[in-house]
């Protein structure tokens, strides 16, 4: 596969084959593959948590703020939740401005890879601290950055082109379809020499 291809087909997916499950040692998989990828100072400071089980999904679900844009949804359905949740931890107070872009790199990486196995991903800056911090059981010296919602994807996701006027915000159709507009890349290549 082409890595734009890659890039395109991993959007944002809010909408899960749930009854799938989750693959047994694939959350483990998704973390080999974002420690592994660079870090500021190779400090290798972040954590990671986990929630796998139903009850332990079923618990971190209603921490989670989704799709700002579309008003009229508070996420997904029964039958179409998320089946694992990983959450990026960092220090607390310390590297604040690494640790962000480290969960930035390391969340990227665990989309993408998951897009390789059909997996959906979704990536949470919206979420309630305290309640994640509860139900994963994270130590008082970590502060949970993101929080990732996969499973396998049942969202259809398009990427096209910003219309005639000039509005980012994204859109269900009839069919359920997700339309993602994007600037296109005249727009945002301001310079070339």
């Amino acid at each position: 596969m082409d890595f734009l291809e890659l890039v395109t087909g991993a959007r944002t997916c809010r909408r899960f084959r749930e009854a799938e499950g989750m693959p047994a040692g694939m959350l483990d998989w998704l973390i080999e593959c974002a420690r592994v990828t660079p870090c500021g100072g190779n400090a290798q400071a972040l954590r990671f948590a986990v929630a796998e089980s139903p009850e332990a999904c079923a618990a971190v679900f209603p921490a989670l703020k989704w799709a700002g844009m579309l008003t009229d949804w508070d996420g997904p359905e029964a039958g179409e939740r998320p089946t694992g949740y990983v959450a990026i931890l960092g220090e607390a107070g310390t590297r604040a401005k690494l640790n962000a872009i480290d969960a930035g790199i390391a969340a990227q990486t665990i989309q993408l890879a998951a897009y390789t196995r059909d997996l959906g991903c979704c990536i949470f800056l919206s979420f309630d601290p305290r309640k994640i911090r509860e139900v994963l059981g994270i130590p008082e010296n970590l502060e949970p950055l993101l929080v990732l919602a996969l499973g396998f994807q049942k969202e259809v996701r398009r990427v096209e082109t910003v219309g005639a006027d000039g509005s980012v915000k994204y859109w269900r159709d009839a069919q359920g379809v997700h339309h993602v507009p994007k600037r296109p890349l005249e727009d945002l290549l301001i310079i070339k020499k």
